[in-house]
């Protein structure tokens, strides 16, 4: 009604009366409302609607009906989808593999979904664009939790080295805890971490990491440290140097140390 392009609010409101009652908000704009920040730039107005009602998308609103309506959250006033059901809903029309890793890595890490739930979303939803966020899963379901573990996934599969646990406590022989590996192979007390340079040279977080391979020293545990971008750009070199570092925790006695989840 007024003589100015509408707000992005006003765009959310315009597109939920459209959708009528009990009509939703999922895909991108729902998960900026559940306050995830690791995507691409929302447009369209995503609506879910029962699959009843003859409803079609126009202008901004994108209209999907289904028959299998969530329970919406409210979220800043308006309801949405949650969040297993609007990450997926929003990664089927997105064709950049890393945009959906990322979405789904940022879903998982900051608790606002398991890997299990986005699996059985995934089983029980439209197989239309399912690929991609499919092929992102694995490395969740695997037990990573984010975009630099996911590429460390890859990497390990493609070393031919015994299956590695993601994300273990890991315990001395007292019980004291030493740390949580990105990687654990339990077999040999194998530790592989992917330490970002930026996060690991800042003050207290230096501090932290000198602390903790002292702890997996003076444990006995072997550990390869790897910068997250060395995945990608040096894949072949990252290979060499996990199995030649398996090799060096082999030839040694196993220390007594365990791992828990």
């Amino acid at each position: 009604m007024r003589p100015a392009e509408p707000t992005d609010e006003q765009r959310l409101r315009a597109g939920l009366l459209r959708g009528g009652e009990r009509s939703m908000i999922t895909g991108l704009w729902a998960l900026r409302r559940h306050g995830l920040r690791q995507l691409p730039e929302p447009d369209d107005v995503h609506l879910l609607v029962p699959h009843e009602r003859e409803v079609t998308s126009s202008g901004f609103a994108l209209v999907e009906r289904t028959t299998r309506l969530p329970t919406a959250l409210t979220r800043d006033g308006l309801p949405v989808a949650p969040v297993h059901r609007a990450v997926l809903d929003g990664a089927r029309r997105i064709r950049d593999f890393d945009a959906v890793q990322a979405m789904l890595a940022e879903a998982v890490q900051r608790k606002r979904c398991t890997p299990e739930q986005l699996d059985r979303e995934l089983s029980r939803g439209s197989q239309r664009g399912s690929a991609l966020p499919r092929r992102a899963l694995q490395a969740l379901l695997g037990g990573a939790e984010s975009v630099a573990e996911a590429d460390a996934w890859e990497i390990w599969k493609l070393s031919g080295l015994p299956a590695a646990e993601w994300n273990v406590s890991v315990f001395d022989r007292e019980g004291g805890y030493i740390s949580k590996p990105d990687a654990w192979c339990e077999d040999v007390a194998f530790a592989w971490e992917i330490d970002s340079r930026s996060y690991h040279e800042d003050g207290d977080h230096f501090a932290a990491t000198l602390a903790r391979n002292a702890r997996y020293s003076a444990a006995g545990i072997i550990c390869l440290q790897t910068l997250p971008m060395r995945l990608r750009t040096e894949p072949g070199k990252v290979i060499t140097e996990l199995r030649d570092t398996y090799a060096t925790a082999c030839a040694r006695p196993r220390p007594p140390v365990t791992c828990r989840p």
